[in-house]
């Protein structure tokens, strides 16, 4: 966490998170705590060291090698995850933790085919989210968001399961649900399986994401947009394709970069090599995210004071910054009326600070 003059300015900030999966905000402490009171035993620490102690657990959460290996605790991680009561606890954590690093408003992925294939009713994974996402509203005045997460390395029948008992329960049409992404393994399976879904929810007017460009090169972004993505998860290998680039600045879709994240699964060797200025000297929209905090070491602040001690970004950049992040959130005119003239009010308050 940055200490120097700016810190104050970044932590006031009014932010929009846009790119953070609730079931990465599954802290060590809360992985053995629900494992305790639910009765899960966790993998064997003789094979496996790292399940050995909340410490050990910990220490192995910096030493990630690759996407993979970080899903692979991630989804041992999800199967203390049982009653409503763990999901709703597990939102609620980060949604104080947000609301203290600044954050305003959270759009929120979760991942219900993981929970569903673990015996976890869709209902129950649902109503816990749901739950703290109106508390949040409530208590913090903390709007939120739900994202429904596809996840790549399961059969596309498993996620037209859950779509379907979205419709079922009419969670587009009520709210409870605002919008459909995709994220897991990204090179390996079929850049568009879920193409057919991805229309059918397009059809319907359902707001849509997807993760690309992360490990993926370039033409997993092109290929998110063909498929109606109106926004790219990560996109940080956007710069290998120039043409793409222009195109993405000039249609004003938003990236949801995540540069810790990016650093702990060895996209990039450090910080100063996600392209930030990059981004900004091509007029790429983008918002700043923690992606899966718990595992990553790094919440929505850190990466802002990150992104800051590496690019020594001016406040107007910051201005460009946040404005968007507004602008491009699935909220109505009135709310970013609201958030905008916080942002605002903040910038005039730090008139005289020089980034």
């Amino acid at each position: 966490m940055c200490q120097s003059e700016y810190h104050d300015f970044l932590h006031g900030l009014p932010k929009c998170e846009h790119h953070v999966h609730l079931e990465g905000c599954l802290t060590p402490d809360l992985i053995f705590h629900l494992a305790e009171k639910n009765q899960i035993k966790l993998p064997d620490a003789k094979t496996n060291p790292a399940y050995l102690s909340i410490e050990a657990l910990t220490r192995r959460y910096g030493n990630f090698t690759s996407l993979d290996d970080f899903l692979s605790f991630y989804f041992t991680g999800m199967s203390v995850l049982h009653h409503e009561s763990d999901f709703a606890d597990l939102a609620w954590a980060y949604f104080q933790k947000a609301h203290a690093d600044g954050v305003h408003h959270a759009e929120v992925f979760f991942d219900p085919q993981v929970h569903h294939d673990r015996g976890v009713a869709y209902t129950t994974v649902v109503a816990g989210f749901t739950a703290a996402c109106q508390r949040a509203e409530k208590e913090l005045g903390l709007t939120t968001r739900l994202i429904l997460c596809f996840v790549r390395h399961l059969p596309v029948h498993s996620a037209a399961h859950v779509y379907e008992q979205a419709l079922a329960h009419d969670h587009f049409d009520t709210d409870l649900i605002h919008g459909l992404g995709w994220s897991s393994t990204e090179v390996g399976p079929p850049k568009d399986m879920f193409r057919d879904l991805y229309a059918a929810a397009a059809a319907r007017g359902i707001p849509l994401t997807a993760h690309a460009g992360e490990e993926g090169d370039a033409s997993y972004i092109s290929t998110a947009l063909e498929l109606g993505a109106r926004r790219i998860d990560h996109g940080i290998r956007l710069v290998e394709d120039p043409v793409l680039m222009e195109k993405i600045a000039r249609d004003g879709v938003m990236l949801t970069v995540c540069p810790i994240s990016n650093v702990q699964l060895r996209c990039v060797e450090d910080v100063a090599q996600v392209p930030i200025r990059q981004f900004l000297d091509a007029g790429v929209k983008f918002s700043i995210n923690s992606d899966d905090p718990a595992y990553f070491g790094g919440y929505i602040l850190d990466n802002y004071c990150a992104v800051q001690e590496a690019h020594r970004l001016s406040r107007d950049e910051w201005r460009f910054i946040a404005e968007n992040s507004v602008n491009e959130s699935w909220i109505g005119a009135e709310r970013k009326a609201i958030l905008l003239k916080r942002i605002d009010d903040h910038m005039q308050k730090h008139a005289g600070l020089v980034l």
